[in-house]
Formats: C-alpha cells, structure tokens, sequence
C-alpha cells in the first residue's frame, strides 16, 4: 500500500521542517521580543523603527522574503552565512528569512500582552528607581508573556506550515519532497495524505500543548 515511499526519505524531511521551525520560533522570539520593546519605548527613533519594520515586513509575502535571502544576499552580495556548502547555506537563508518575517508577528502579539499589564504597575516601579528595561525586564514581560501564549502558538503553528516555503530555494524539507515524489509517482492523493498527515502531527499536540498551557498560566486580574 505505501511503497511509493521506497525509496524516500520521508522522516529526514519532516526533520528538516522541525529544525526550520524550532531554530526559527526561538530566533524570532528573541527578535520578537526586542521589536516589541522599542515598539513600547520611550525613545521616538527606536519606535519609530519598531514601526515601521513591522509595518514593512507583515506587508512583504514571505516568498519574496525567502527568495531574497537566496537571490539577493547570497548571490548578487556574496552572503554565504559562514558556508561554502550549498545545502547549509540554504538552510540559513532559509532561517534568516523565516526569523526576519516572523518576528514581526512574534512583536504584534508581545506588544498586545505589553497592553494588558496595567498601567499602575509600571508607574508604581518607575516611582521606585526602576529604569525602563528593567521595568520591561521585572515587572511587564513575565505577565505579557503569560498572557500571550495563545497567540504565540497560533504564530508557531503558521510558522510550521510556513517552512514549505523554504522549498523555493532548494532547502530539502517535507513540501519539496513531495513535490519530488508527485513528480516522479502515481498516487498523487496518497502523497499528499502522507505529508497533510505529517504536519498534523506536526502542529495538532503543539496547539493542544500551548492552549493547555496558555490557561494554567493566564494572569488573574
């Protein structure tokens, strides 16, 4: 029944799609994460920044992102992300790009978290000596983080399903190989069974996993 899977790696593509999902989600949480504190901050030129860099980038599909990444830093500026290898190199390209346009979403929902904490709170710790990024660091974060679990998963899954198109630039995840296989096999609608089973496995236990987990740590206001 499933022998036109001889012969292809299915496991090492799904893989593939985990360690472009997984490297990217914990790159644009950081880069998330700043984005969102100079949307926030007091200083006209770093908000202006923050605006306008997600603003720019939430407007820009992400091929054309992707396929900048390729066409334009490694071939036309000679980018090579620290490697000769061509399979590495796309790899990182495809990372860079995964992380410069998810973070802009990762900073939407951060900032709406930022939102949520009163006021008040922030006030009181200025009142006491606290600078901005400590009162960022101390007091808003830890809440705005509990508050947005949610969404943040809801950015996760998209980014799971987002990795296909790192195929566009010759990375060997699970949407090029079956693309390979469509175009070498038969069974066109048991491929595509295969690989739509893939990605729910893939994304179905993390959803769970984080609306469970966005419940047990919701602040209580």
């Amino acid at each position: 029944m499933f022998d036109f899977l001889d012969g292809y790696d299915v496991l090492a593509a799904f893989w593939m799609t985990v360690k472009l999902t997984a490297i990217s989600a914990l790159g644009s949480l950081i880069w998330g994460t700043l984005l969102a504190a100079m949307r926030v901050s007091p200083v006209p030129l770093m908000r202006g920044f923050g605006t306008a860099y997600v603003n720019i980038v939430r407007n820009t599909p992400l091929t054309v992102i992707i396929v900048f990444t390729s066409l334009g830093l490694a071939d036309t500026f000679g980018v090579t992300m620290g490697s000769k290898d061509f399979d590495v190199q796309g790899f990182r390209l495809a990372l860079l790009g995964f992380i410069v346009y998810t973070a802009a979403f990762v900073c939407e929902a951060i900032r709406s978290g930022i939102n949520t904490v009163p006021v008040g709170q922030a006030e009181a710790a200025r009142a006491i000596g606290l600078n901005f990024s400590q009162v960022l660091r101390l007091i808003v974060l830890p809440q705005a983080f509990r508050a947005v679990i949610g969404p943040l998963a809801n950015v996760l899954i998209a980014l799971t399903k987002n990795t296909t198109v790192a195929a566009a630039i010759g990375v060997a995840e699970a949407a090029a190989l079956m693309k390979t296989m469509i175009e070498n096999e038969a069974q066109t609608l048991a491929i595509g069974a295969v690989f739509a089973l893939g990605f729910i496995v893939l994304t179905l236990p993390t959803g769970l996993f984080l609306g469970w987990l966005s419940k047990r740590l919701a602040v209580k206001r």
